[in-house]
Parts: C-alpha cells; sequence; structure tokens
C-alpha cells in the first residue's frame, strides 16, 4: 500500500525522522491558511499524487508570498498531473501540500527496502539526490552504497556512520546522518514497510540532514496489525479493478497487454504471461485466484478480467491441488453466462477433479476452448486474438 507524501512525512516525523514543516490543503483557502502558519518567506507547494517526478510535470513550486501560494495551489488542484509514472493519462490532484522553504546544501539520496537477495533490510545511498535510483545503478553503479543491517542484531552506529562517511558527510552531520538513518530503520520494521525512500536527502546550510520528500510503501500482508496505516490509505489513487479484486481476496496487477489470464499460484501465473509473451501475446494481467478460491471469487475474477476494455481474449490456466478443477469450471461458465462472453476463451485444467471440470465446459453450450497443456494453451489463445481482430 502507497502514502502521499505529507502522510509519510507525519508517520516518519512520529519516529524522530527530521522532516521539513508542512500542512495538507485540499482547497486554496485551506493553503492560504497553511502557507500563514509556517511564516515563510519561502514556501513550497506540492501536488499530492501517488507518482513520482511530480516537480517535472509541473507539481512543485517554489513561491515567495501567501498570495502566490494560494493562487499556485488554486491552479494545481483539479489539475491532470502527467508524470513518468502516472503514464499518459495522468492523474488528478486533488491536495496539495504546503512546506517551509529549505536552505539546501547537498541533495543526496537514501533508501531503505527488503533485499531478497541478502534476506535482510539493506540501506541504500548515493550522493545523487534528485534523480532515479535506477538511472544512478544504470549509469554510475560505483556512486552507489549499500549497508545490510543483521535482522539479530539490528540497527547499529556504525550502519549509519558508513553510510554518512559514504556520503562525504562532516562533522556533526555525521550524528544527525546516524541518527536519521537509526529512527528510519525503527520506523521501517515496526510499521512493516517494504519500501522508504528519501530522495533527496538534503543537508542545509546550518548543517542538518533532513527528508525533502518521503516514499513509503507498505506490506499489504502485514496491515491488520497496523490499522491506523489502513486508514492513510486513498482510494482514489488506485486502480478501481484492482481494488475491487483485493476487496475479494484476488491478487489482480492491471497491465497493458490485451489477453486475459486467470491463474491459481503466482509462480504459475508468471509462466502463464512468460509463454503468452514467448507465442506473440501480451498479457492484459497478472490474476492469481489463489489455492482455495470459491465459485463465487473465480466469477469476480472473470468479470473483473472482462472489465478491462483491452482484453480481447482469455486464458485460464488451473492447476489443482487444493483448488478443485470442477469448481474453477463451474465459475467459469457461471461468469460467462452472467457477461455475455464476447472474446475467445481458452481453458486449461489439470489436477483435482480434471475430468469433472472439462465435462461441465463442454456441456455449457458456450464457445470456451479447452487445451491439454499450458504449451497448447499459449498457442490457441493467442491464434485465437489474432484472428478475432
Amino acid at each position: 500500500m502507497n502514502i502521499h507524501e505529507y502522510q509519510a512525512k507525519s508517520v516518519l516525523a512520529k519516529y524522530g525522522v527530521a522532516v521539513p514543516k508542512g500542512s495538507v490543503a485540499y482547497s486554496p483557502e485551506e493553503a492560504e491558511t497553511a502557507a500563514k502558519g509556517l511564516g515563510g518567506p519561502v514556501y513550497v507547494v506540492k501536488a499530492q499524487i501517488h507518482a513520482g517526478g511530480r516537480g517535472k510535470g509541473g507539481g512543485v513550486k517554489v513561491v515567495k508570498s501567501v498570495a502566490d501560494a494560494k493562487e499556485t495551489a488554486k491552479k494545481m488542484l483539479g489539475m491532470t498531473l502527467i508524470t513518468h509514472q502516472t503514464g499518459p493519462q495522468g492523474k488528478v490532484v486533488k491536495r496539495v501540500y504546503l512546506e517551509e522553504g529549505c536552505d539546501i546544501k547537498r541533495e543526496l539520496y537514501l533508501g531503505m527496502l527488503v533485499d531478497r537477495a541478502s534476506g535482510r533490510i539493506t540501506l541504500m545511498a548515493s550522493t545523487e539526490g534528485g534523480m532515479d535510483i535506477e538511472e544512478v545503478a544504470a549509469k554510475t553503479p560505483e556512486k552507489i552504497i549499500k549497508v545490510s543491517v543483521d535482522p539479530a542484531s539490528g540497527i547499529q552506529p556504525y550502519h549509519g556512520r558508513k553510510i554518512a562517511f559514504g556520503l562525504g558527510l562532516e562533522g556533526k552531520q555525521v550524528g544527525e546522518a546516524t541518527r536519521f538513518v537509526s529512527s528510519l530503520y525503527k520506523a521501517f520494521t515496526e510499521l512493516d514497510m517494504s519500501l522508504c525512500e528519501i530522495n533527496p536527502l538534503v543537508v542545509t546550510g546550518d548543517g542538518r540532514v533532513m527528508a525533502l520528500d518521503a516514499k513509503v510503501n507498505f506490506d499489504d500482508n502485514a496491515l491488520f496489525r497496523h490499522k491506523e496505516i489502513e486508514e492513510l490509505r486513498d482510494e482514489d489513487e488506485e486502480d478501481a479493478a484492482e481494488l475491487e479484486a483485493g476487496k475479494h481476496g484476488l491478487n489482480y496487477i492491471r497491465l497493458n497487454g490485451n489477453i486475459g489470464c486467470m491463474v491459481n499460484g503466482a509462480g504459475l501465473a508468471m509462466a502463464t504471461m512468460d509463454i503468452i509473451k514467448l507465442y506473440g501475446g501480451t498479457p492484459a494481467n497478472f490474476l492469481d485466484v489463489g489455492g482455495g478460491a470459491t465459485k463465487e471469487r473465480v466469477t469476480t475474477a472473470f468479470k473483473i478480467i472482462l472489465a478491462d476494455p483491452n482484453v480481447e481474449g482469455i486464458l485460464v490456466n488451473i492447476f489443482g491441488g487444493i483448488m478443485r478443477c470442477d469448481t474453477i469450471a463451474e465459475g467459469v461458465v457461471a461468469a460467462a453466462r452472467e457477461v455475455s462472453l464476447h472474446v475467445p476463451l481458452v481453458v486449461r485444467l489439470e489436477g483435482t477433479n480434471v475430468e469433472l471440470g472439462k465435462k461441465i465446459l463442454a456441456q455449457s453450450g458456450l464457445p470456451i476452448v479447452s487445451a491439454d497443456n499450458l504449451d497448447q494453451a499459449a498457442q490457441k489463445v493467442v491464434k485465437a486474438v489474432k484472428e478475432a481482430q
């Protein structure tokens, strides 16, 4: 789950992470009040959407009066902000963040993530603050500092010092950075974050180290432990189909292709997407119905796939272990009848009650194409979609 910048800074500040003073506003009048509370003489108005690159898209403006802050907020609120992360459709700005100006001496990068390679929480830092870390990694990987934290010992002062020295910090800045890293780690672990990026991390003219921006992601599977974090969710910023899928216990991610996929198991879903690409097709989604899906859940999954106007064909690939093939077949038939199936549908079933499942599909009277294996299924759905175009 993602949250807005102003929410991330509020959460981190509670753990002692240094952030500039700021306030959120939903109207020009609220922005004016917020600016007056900051005192000036410089104010930063930031559009709040779940996407990076806001500055390049016109979503971050520096102003020098309360009146200008109000006028800038008025222009931002309601605008469609397009960045490299929003796609061409952009996102509508429904709130802005008013923040005090900052005397920036240096811009750095600091990130914290769960590193699958080491199986540990890893700190990543770079002197190239304000840039996408992916670009830094591609062009100048030597400028990235990595420090893994042993979960048995947890964060220690030497971790922070290693980051500080690697970033070229000196004097009291080292102590500031060490405390910053320690506070960030405490927030990360206690709140079950999956990613925390401070970009840029700035050194001010008077030697302070603080987060000028903050991006925080939380592990969805741990939200039941953090009701106060779950309450920060902004459903307007999430894909409607993904949100609906989550309500039914489905793991769904919309992609840019035209072949819908319904699979049980994340690994099998990835393999299904790969083989569709192998035969010249493009998957429209990742959808894992889970190992214990019901007929109703399968029906919902089918509806979500077909709700995507880009879908021109569907591949259902089920290996019945815990999941019974007849349950899947009943769900597919029920959904196909309810939504008036209008695109080619290929179904590959294997495992528990597979023969019963195939019988249900064959006797449904619907134009459902059966396949005996995944390779055959992928070829059939790609061919059917191309012929229908």
